[in-house]
Parts: structure tokens; sequence; C-alpha cells
């Protein structure tokens, strides 16, 4: 599904923050001994920035989905099981939300006056509905279990009666 297009998911642009917050968290899953685990360990295994990944996890475990332990042997450790933590949760935690509430409740049924920003609105709305139901179907879990070949992996769904996108 990625091929060589880090950071897009089938056309759609998936932020650095999101991206490296699911890195870490996958990271964490994948290596998750009870222990906890540097930030300076997880940046390692994920080729990620190390202070940018700090802030992240800052971010993570202000969303409850990561606990910290300081001093020795201390660091980060999933909040809650993996097959609890949805990639939803995780683009919220360190993205706006996806919602397109921003600009109130379109008008309908031709009451726009807006040159059809108001179909446009609604529009967004069902995207971003359909985001959120997308990614609240993949558990850390399911992604580890990817990861590691024991299921396979997403693949694009085409859609009929279009053409794809350059």
């Amino acid at each position: 599904m990625l091929g060589d297009r880090a950071g897009t998911l089938a056309g759609v642009k998936v932020s650095t923050r999101a991206d490296y917050a699911s890195r870490a968290l996958l990271s964490l899953t994948l290596h998750e001994a009870g222990t906890p685990q540097s930030a300076r360990d997880i940046a390692d295994r994920t080729g990620l920035p190390q202070p940018y990944l700090e802030q992240i996890l800052l971010a993570l475990k202000g969303a409850g989905l990561v606990l910290s332990k300081r001093g020795v042997g201390g660091g980060y450790r999933l909040a809650r099981a993996p097959g609890d933590i949805y990639l939803s949760e995780i683009v919220s935690a360190v993205e706006a939300p996806i919602v397109s509430d921003d600009f109130g409740e379109p008008h309908k049924d031709g009451a726009c006056d807006h040159e059809g920003q108001c179909v446009l609105l609604a529009v967004w709305a069902a995207v971003g509905a359909e985001m959120r139901r997308l990614l609240s179907s993949f558990s850390l879990a399911d992604i580890a279990d990817m990861a590691g070949g024991t299921v396979p992996w997403p693949e694009e769904v085409p859609t009929e009666g279009t053409e794809p996108v350059p």
C-alpha cells in the first residue's frame, strides 16, 4: 500500500507528525517487553530524529497513549494494550481533528449563497467521517501482525468508475 510514497496513503498525504507518531508506537508495540524504552532506542530503531520524536512522545503522553518513567531504566511504554490503541487516536493526538465543522452547518436544498461552498462542506464532512472510520479500523496490534507477516497487508481499494489521480 505505501510503496515508495513514504508519508502518503493511497494518494492521501499523511503529516510527518502522524507518520512519526504511528511509527514510534508501532516500535513500542513490536519491542514491548514490559520495560520502558528510551526515546533514543525508539529513534535508533525507527530512524526518526530524536528531538522531534521526543516532542511527539510528549503529545502521545498527553493524549494518554503512552506512559513515561524518568531516571535509570526509564523511558516510554504503551498506556494500553496494542489492540486497544487505534490509528485514529494516534493521529488525533498529534494533529488537529479530522473535521470540517469550522464553517458551521452547510445549507441544503439550494439555499447556499456561496457558489456551492455548502455542498463542499458536506463533502468534506463525509470524507472526514470516512477517514475517521477507516483509521479507527486499524489497531496497533493489527499493524504489528501485518508487519510480522501473520496477516495480509491492506490493499488499496479501487474506486469503480474513477480514473486514478497521478
